[in-house]
């Protein structure tokens, strides 16, 4: 037994000091205030993280803008009607449309599932690296800029008599370019660039619809007659004189 003791007041002897001088370094550690061991980097200011989507937002209407000051509206002497187009190119175009259309179904589909996966925009981007948003750029300007292309153009033509038809298709194409440049906001300035990108998306989106809409229904669908149809007045003569015409021309 005195041996025991006397190992005890030996090991107390040899390691007292040290154990002493660690509780003293726990104090230490415990006084500091973690902020100043860890960065935080400061909150962006209010004229980055609200005033630079705004200036985005304001880009979009300045896009418009700057197209109705260099090509005003005019009735165009240049037009079509798709019904008496060769068949091919009308099952084609009608094709290229609706596959154009399911394209982007499955880009809305690729869109909720990242962010049911990362659990917002904000994360998305922030895990993806600036290579990949660069290719991410690139595909989408593409894509977006050639199916607008393929169906705003023949749209365009096919109601050439009206003004605000002429808008569809660059305010679908200029909400495209927006929303790209918004996911560059959010990987770099602030998430509140997705509220840009939420309504620019919505919008591409409507006007692209409604040119599908519009398309098909001329290519695939000529016995129904629209009110916004120039030639409405005479098939609708037409088919009163030839009940048995189901297109009207």
């Amino acid at each position: 037994m005195k041996a025991i003791w006397m190992l005890a007041v030996l090991a107390i002897a040899i390691f007292g000091p040290e154990w002493a001088h660690a509780q003293d370094d726990l104090s230490v550690l415990d006084a500091l205030d973690m902020d100043d061991l860890v960065e935080v980097e400061p909150p962006p200011p209010a004229w980055q993280s609200i005033g630079s989507p705004i200036a985005l937002g304001a880009f979009f209407f300045f896009v418009l803008w700057l197209g109705r000051l260099a090509v005003p509206f005019r009735v165009s002497k240049e037009s079509l009607t798709l019904f008496y187009f060769p068949t091919g190119v009308k099952r084609g175009l009608a094709l290229a449309i609706t596959l154009y259309g399911i394209a982007f179904a499955f880009g809305a589909a690729e869109i909720a599932y990242q962010l049911h996966l990362h659990g917002s925009a904000e994360a998305y981007f922030a895990n993806m690296s600036q290579g990949k948003l660069i290719a991410f750029t690139h595909a989408h300007l593409f894509g977006f800029t050639t199916s607008f292309l393929v169906i705003g153009i023949p749209f365009s033509m096919q109601f050439n008599h009206l003004w605000i038809y002429q808008w569809v298709f660059p305010i679908g194409l200029a909400a495209a370019l927006t929303d790209v440049m918004s996911w560059w906001g959010i990987k770099y300035v602030s998430p509140n660039f997705e509220v840009i990108s939420i309504v620019c998306g919505i919008l591409f989106s409507l006007s692209y619809l409604y040119m599908l809409i519009g398309l098909l229904r001329v290519l695939l669908f000529p016995q129904v007659i629209w009110a916004t149809d120039k030639d409405r007045e005479e098939r609708l003569s037409k088919k009163e004189l030839d009940p048995t015409s189901h297109t009207g021309y």
